[in-house]
């Protein structure tokens, strides 16, 4: 069953991300480190899993 776009942002923030604002249903994330992700979709919606990866990828990146 795919996370829920939600899901996936209160990933980001707890890895520590800020919310950079967007754009309609896009989210620019980024962290102090320089990382940033960019997440769209609506709250409820299905993530997709390229999106899935992307957060997953991000969160390893700063993490090291």
């Amino acid at each position: 069953m795919p996370r829920k776009i939600r899901q996936l942002i209160r990933d980001l923030e707890d890895a520590g991300f800020l919310n950079r604002g967007g754009r309609g249903s896009h989210r620019n994330y980024e962290h102090p480190k320089g990382r940033r992700v960019t997440v769209s979709g609506q709250l409820g919606a299905d993530a997709q899993p390229y999106q899935e990866r992307e957060v997953k990828r991000a969160i390893e990146d700063v993490s090291k």
